[in-house]
């Protein structure tokens, strides 16, 4: 056990707590971050080669909130000597392995990061956490839960045996597999799915299905002014709304962080019409029961505007159905007392992310109930851990931006 308690643990080296990591680097504060895993990795199952970042190169660890911060991404691109191709280029997106590669270069400069600590318990004494982590014991005044989402696979969809199903995280582990597949059905339609469906038409291997309980194959809404929905100036607006009306507002909002980019859309409509042999894109169907049979797997699909059911076969589902919190099973009953919880059952999570009235416990990227749709957005996580890392200081160490955001969003006073 270390003599001293350290000022922050932070569980799960994702990159939000890994840009916290980042930010914390050079302050006076003692911080620790423990992930389960033997090193960082991301989104590995869906690296597709020319698979693109859906923000700008500015939506790093640290440039939102410190511009010239050592381990922002153009110091990485500087370092990596590619600045001025990277220039050249014109293009503010990163693709995604380049994004990786730099969140790999940033967590080897990070002495805070200690992998192969997987957290097994955590208490509250009363005035510091206790962390149990790979039969050692931390101490903290303050604790950061960034633990992140795992695949989730819809109930009906649940039974299959794992020869016919596989989530669409783990889609590049697999693909040979798929490709000798006769017939592969992806469910789901955010950016996921259509790149695991536009990988599979380009192969022209399997027949191919996309389904979609959606409306349609929905485009990103990527518009400049809806983007100010993912500023700080947007989460403080929709913090202070009632419960209910939040609720309203995430299911209404998903085509600002669930959609697929117009780039990926264009990609498929343009092999559809280049291709010889056909594929079935069906929208607006749900998924309502599946089971293996003597012809591979009979899906039933509920057709929203009739009403009406029908079969579908195939040999192997990609179920790309998105991803949820993941169980907190580590905290134990004394960090349990210390929050709040909504009329859903959820944490009630303050304005700087900290959970219950002692400002201790604080949370990453778990909080789009009480935050908004930014939540997920790369682009909020500097301003959250400068948020969190201020909280924690007790002072102002990293200066953020006032209005964020040319629209104004809440009633005239």
């Amino acid at each position: 056990m270390t003599s001293d308690p350290y000022d922050v643990i932070a569980i799960g080296a994702g990159p939000f707590n890994l840009g916290l990591a980042a930010l914390a680097d050079g302050l006076d504060l003692r911080v620790a971050v423990l992930d389960s895993r033997p090193e960082f990795t991301w989104h590995r199952g869906l690296m597709f080669d020319d698979a693109m970042l859906q923000v700008s190169f500015l939506a790093d660890l640290v440039s939102l909130v410190e511009p010239a911060h050592r381990l922002s991404f153009l110091s990485y691109l500087r370092d990596s000597d590619r600045l001025y191709q990277f220039y050249v280029r014109e293009q503010f997106h990163p693709t995604r392995r380049e994004y990786e590669s730099y969140l790999r270069w940033c967590a080897a400069q990070l002495d805070s990061l200690h992998f192969g600590r997987e957290v097994t318990s955590v208490e509250w004494s009363g005035s510091v956490f206790k962390v149990v982590a790979g039969g050692e014991v931390f101490e903290a005044r303050h604790l950061v839960l960034g633990v992140g989402t795992e695949p989730a696979v819809p109930a009906a969809l649940a039974d299959l045996p794992a020869e016919r199903l596989l989530h669409s995280a783990d889609y590049l582990y697999r693909r040979d597999e798929l490709l000798r597949a006769g017939r592969v059905t992806v469910v789901g339609s955010g950016q996921s799915g259509a790149e695991c469906a536009l990988d599979l038409l380009r192969a022209d291997g399997p027949a191919v299905s996309w389904l979609t309980r959606t409306a349609s194959f929905a485009p990103l809404d990527y518009s400049k002014l809806v983007l100010e929905m993912t500023t700080p100036s947007y989460v403080d607006y929709f913090h202070a709304l009632d419960e209910p009306v939040r609720d309203r507002l995430v299911k209404e909002q998903w085509r600002h962080y669930k959609g697929i980019s117009s780039e990926t859309l264009d990609q498929i409509h343009d092999l559809l019409y280049s291709r010889e042999r056909s594929a079935e894109l069906q929208c607006g169907v749900a998924v309502t029961a599946a089971v293996e049979g003597p012809d591979g797997v009979e899906l039933t699909l509920r057709h929203t505007d009739s009403g009406r059911t029908f079969q579908h076969v195939c040999d192997v589902v990609v179920a790309a159905t998105g991803y949820r919190n993941r169980a907190l099973e580590f905290l134990g009953d004394s960090v349990e007392s210390l929050v709040q919880r909504d009329a859903a059952g959820r944490w009630v999570i303050n304005r700087d992310h900290s959970v219950g009235g002692l400002a201790k416990l604080f949370v990453s990227n778990a909080d789009l109930h009480s935050h908004g749709v930014a939540a997920p957005d790369l682009g909020i996580g500097a301003v959250r851990n400068a948020t969190i890392l201020n909280a924690v200081a007790g002072r102002e160490v990293f200066r953020l931006q006032k209005s964020t955001a040319f629209t104004s969003f809440a009633q005239p006073a």
